[in-house]
């Protein structure tokens, strides 16, 4: 993740920054999850956003 906030590009925006709590809230509410939840679903799968949507849908379904 890039250090300076005001550039984003699309690199930036295929990625969640665990890092970052503002990032990690935003995912889970984007999703109907807990934060807690956000962080561990990005544990596991990484910090690729495509994927991080579809486990989070997975997650979803299966609650």
């Amino acid at each position: 993740m890039s250090d300076d906030k005001s550039n984003r590009g699309a690199q930036d925006r295929a990625r969640v920054a665990g890092s970052e709590g503002y990032e990690v809230d935003y995912f889970a509410r984007k999703h109907g999850i807990t934060a807690e939840q956000a962080r561990e679903l990005i544990r596991q799968v990484g910090n690729s956003r495509e994927k991080l949507d579809a486990a989070a849908e997975r997650l979803k379904q299966n609650a």
